[in-house]
């Protein structure tokens, strides 16, 4: 729906005809959103919010094991479904650009950063440096919201400072691939 219902409201042509979920590869995009939503984008939740070590096992255990899937992906293609920016990366993009910053300490998703993986860390480096993703994105928003609302996870409200990241470092995907 969101691919072409709202053209109309477009400003440029590049705008109304981008498109982030092509016939072609509708399948394979469906595909990876049915493992990205419930292991990486809920995933993080399900760890963060946890009322038993056992749940929070089980969500950690999946949600490492699907980035492990996505950094697989990444070392073969540029892009989750292959050589163009589809739906599923901007689906994915959202957790992993939130990652270090907040779900790593705040949701104890701590196994491994997002920075650590050689794959993942320059594929969204390269979606923060294309239009309309990093310029959208205000981290310092993004950390306040996350550490201060949440007051049974952070009771007292405290923002934790860093990690610094450099999204703006070069990230060599477009040579690779």
């Amino acid at each position: 729906m969101f691919n072409r219902s709202f053209n109309a409201l477009c400003e440029t042509d590049e705008q109304r005809n981008l498109d982030l979920y092509p016939s072609e590869l509708q399948t394979e995009i469906d595909e990876v959103n049915s493992w990205v939503y419930p292991n990486i984008n809920n995933g993080v939740y399900r760890s963060g919010f946890a009322q038993s070590q056992q749940a929070y096992d089980e969500a950690v255990v999946a949600l490492f094991n699907h980035l492990d899937k996505v950094e697989e992906i990444l070392s073969k293609q540029r892009y989750l479904c292959g050589a163009v920016l589809t739906e599923a990366d901007v689906r994915l993009f959202t957790t992993l650009v939130r990652f270090d910053p907040v779900y790593h300490g705040h949701f104890k998703c701590n196994k491994k950063r997002i920075v650590d993986y050689p794959n993942i860390w320059p594929y969204l480096r390269e979606l923060y440096q294309m239009k309309g993703f990093g310029e959208t994105t205000d981290l310092e928003h993004i950390c306040k919201h996350y550490q201060m609302s949440h007051k049974k996870i952070n009771p007292f409200g405290i923002v934790y400072i860093g990690p610094e990241l450099n999204f703006h470092e070069a990230h060599g995907r477009a040579d690779k691939f």
